[in-house]
């Protein structure tokens, strides 16, 4: 998937890259490494991508797959309101496993992973105060 100035990778394992900010990993020794986040928009597209890569390596573990690698690109836009018109994501795996297997695997994490759940059911976000410092 060609990323636009908004998209994002996350990636571990095998397939980890050698730049962007690390980021401790459940899953991995090594960490995973993000990136790009240098906007709100960047970010909220990472938390889509962090999300499937952490769930591929969950379910992946629950179904008896071995996982070398993943690599998550996630993307986006927004029309001239700023409104989100939806996030995008690609799953890239270094696995062990038969193309059945593989298939079973993303369909899993696609019905699971809880920051794309959310946001598809779309959230209400809401200013609680406004006040000086903490």
């Amino acid at each position: 998937m060609d990323l636009s100035p908004l998209g994002v990778r996350a990636t571990a394992g095998t397939l980890r890259a050698a730049e962007g900010i690390v980021l401790a990993h459940a899953w991995t020794d090594e960490g995973v490494v993000a990136g790009p986040v240098t906007n709100g928009a960047q970010l909220l597209h990472l938390s889509v991508a962090l999300c499937v890569l952490n769930d591929t390596y969950r379910e992946a573990q629950t179904l008896g797959i071995e996982v070398d690698g993943v690599a998550v690109t996630a993307d986006g836009g927004f029309d001239d309101d700023w409104r989100s018109t939806g996030v995008r994501h690609a799953v890239h795996l270094d696995v062990r496993a038969s193309a059945a297997d593989r298939t079973r695997l993303v369909e899993r994490v696609d019905a699971v992973a809880e920051t794309p759940r959310a946001l598809r059911q779309g959230a209400p976000v809401l200013r609680t105060s406004v006040g000086g410092p903490l």
